[in-house]
């Protein structure tokens, strides 16, 4: 079930897509889903799928992506943060800032939290978890290494494109992910790679800080992640979901 965020008829709503148009849901996704009635695609614009309280981001989750860099492979999940200002949706623009002189695209499979999340077994953590989603983690790459941290780099607004909508269905254990930079492959991995699982990455940060209703856990990116520039079309593919498409811009 692909369910996503709309303007149709100059207000938001949120619905379930299908082939024969979308059903709009009477309340928000996190609670039962309540069909109010259907609309057709034609007209309507999509928006992020979700507007988390905070996104929770992986680093060097990619065994593959570690060797590439000449790492060693962490013994215990990298997170950090991007603020809620960074989201945009599919189709909108990636803002290229005037004092980045390197920006990088990163594809990543993101989780969205269906219900308020602390302190979870891995066991449970399905049934804290609504669905999966697309993430571009745009970096300033010459900012990341200037600052030896990764909060500026990670955090001007447009630096999370999320979409195009949650895909309810799918087990993210072994889901090919690739990056296009202007229809041109440059990253191609799979989920299988993945040094720590979803649930495990659930669990573990759930014991850091408390997760809400759609907050968002982005699970690492796999290698050939690279530049980008003003006019570039970036696509993020993942198997069982679809594509985020974004077009860099000054």
């Amino acid at each position: 079930m692909k369910i996503g965020r709309f303007i149709y008829q100059d207000r938001i709503v949120w619905g379930i897509l299908d082939n024969d148009g979308i059903r709009v849901l009477g309340s928000l996704p996190f609670c039962e889903l309540k069909v109010d009635k259907e609309i057709p695609h034609l007209g309507v614009k999509l928006l992020a799928p979700v507007q988390p309280s905070k996104i929770v981001l992986v680093g060097l989750n990619y065994k593959d992506h570690a060797q590439e860099l000449g790492m060693p492979v962490p013994l215990e999940p990298i997170i950090f943060l991007k603020p809620p200002s960074a989201v945009v949706g599919p189709e909108e623009d990636i803002v290229y800032p005037p004092v980045v002189n390197r920006l990088d695209y990163e594809a990543e499979l993101a989780v969205v939290i269906k219900k308020k999340c602390k302190n979870v077994k891995e066991e449970e953590v399905n049934d804290f978890i609504l669905g999966y989603t697309c993430l571009n983690d745009v970096t300033a790459r010459d900012l990341q290494k200037k600052d030896g941290q990764w909060t500026r780099a990670k955090s001007f607004d447009t630096f999370c494109p999320i979409g195009p909508w949650i895909e309810t269905d799918i087990d993210p254990c072994n889901l090919k992910i690739r990056s296009y930079l202007n229809g041109k492959l440059k990253q191609n991995s799979t989920t299988a790679n993945f040094t720590f699982s979803v649930p495990f990455l659930v669990s573990f940060i759930s014991k850091i800080m408390t997760l809400l209703p759609g907050d968002v856990i982005s699970t690492g990116t796999p290698p050939g992640m690279g530049e980008m520039n003003p006019g570039d079309i970036v696509e993020i593919e993942i198997e069982g979901i679809g594509i985020l498409k974004n077009k860099v811009a000054i």
